[in-house]
């Protein structure tokens, strides 16, 4: 067995720098008029997307990060599984603290069993596996029970022998993303809801199943981390890196800017799992795109998307439930005002909480890699 190399890889800032996009553009997706961005529309009012494109994308950092050191055997898995914990709960139990008064709602839209089970299992970090409850009290929290789904079972994940050829690596991707659009393609089919054309705005337990459940998005996980591989087979410098990144991002836009005619529950996860890879291996190199999404002032905003992820539904409560705009005289120039506020708070939750208790949790779990 070869050792491992002991450097830690490059730094991926243009895709830290996306980072930022995307999460501003889930905040403009639940807070906003889509219509009110023009050409860029279609990309507000899809932008239940970039969920999809934060779990390929974590698989993907992950297996980039610590595949060479699994295969090498040197990965702990107790050490890395607490690293974890250390990185996403202390944000993660602040947004359940801050959506405390959300509790009433979720009383009165459950049954007792299902709103104790949400009250015990969303701490636990599970309520993602009941579709009823995915939700509950903090909307985007349910992505959380997934990731820690898959990072319980990444460490087994990273230690797939690596494809020699790229052909091969190709065709079992290929596989990954057929599988990864079958629940979509199978819910259309059999339509166990009995709803005939699934949008955003529809209800239906199955239909939440497939939406809100770590099971329905772990084929996004798995081709992150298979993607991984590709990128070391094509070179950091490749021209081709930049038409993939140029390429990736015009045929997410074509396939929104088709809407309705693209079906929901394709769109949902699978289908657009190619050209997030274009655009993620276009941006892992060095290009003008790269170097343009990965300035400072972006990298400095994606390293707390996260936080802004994670809060920004709390944080939006709290902003107009205060009133503090109406008290500052400030309510004419909202929602924009709200969405820089969002923004500077996820920065100061980043800054003053998240970093310095992940600090303080792995130096009590002797978690630090």
């Amino acid at each position: 067995m070869q050792p491992v190399d002991k450097r830690r890889p490059a730094r991926l800032d243009a895709l830290t720098g996306l980072r930022c996009f995307a999460a501003v553009n889930i905040v403009l997706f639940h807070f906003s008029n889509p219509e009110w961005f023009g050409p860029l529309a279609p990309v507000i009012d899809a932008g239940y997307v970039a969920v999809s494109y934060f779990i390929l994308l974590s698989g993907y950092v992950l297996a980039y990060n610590y595949n060479d050191k699994a295969r090498a055997g040197e990965l702990d898995k107790k050490r890395f599984w607490k690293a974890r914990f250390s990185r996403v709960y202390p944000i993660y139990l602040l947004s359940l603290l801050l959506a405390w008064d959300q509790l009433p709602k979720e009383w009165n839209s459950h049954t007792p069993a299902m709103f104790w089970a949400g009250v015990v299992l969303s701490p636990l970090l599970l309520q993602g596996w009941i579709p009823s409850i995915a939700t509950f009290v903090n909307t985007p929290a349910w992505t959380m029970s997934a990731e820690a789904f898959y990072y319980f079972i990444f460490p087994w994940m990273a230690c797939w022998k690596r494809c020699q050829r790229m052909s091969t690596l190709l065709w079992r991707m290929a596989g990954i993303w057929v599988l990864g659009m079958a629940p979509g393609v199978l819910y259309m089919y059999f339509n166990p809801d009995g709803i005939a054309h699934p949008t955003r705005w529809s209800y239906g337990h199955w239909l939440w199943a497939l939406k809100y459940t770590p099971y329905a998005h772990i084929f996004s996980f798995i081709f992150g981390v298979m993607l991984a591989d590709l990128n070391s087979m094509i070179p950091h410098e490749s021209r081709i890196r930049l038409w993939l990144a140029l390429g990736g991002f015009a045929g997410i836009y074509c396939l929104l800017a088709m809407g309705p005619v693209v079906p929901y529950a394709v769109i949902h996860d699978g289908l657009l799992m190619p050209l997030f890879a274009c655009v993620i291996l276009g941006l892992s190199g060095d290009n003008v795109l790269s170097r343009i999404i990965g300035c400072r002032a972006l990298v400095f905003i994606g390293n707390s998307s996260y936080s802004l992820y994670l809060l920004h539904f709390n944080m939006w409560n709290i902003v107009h439930g205060s009133h503090v705009l109406n008290l500052l005289h400030l309510v004419w120039c909202d929602p924009w005002i709200s969405y820089v506020l969002l923004i500077g708070m996820a920065l100061l939750a980043r800054h003053y909480i998240e970093k310095p208790a992940q600090k303080r949790l792995r130096n009590l779990m002797n978690a630090n890699t």
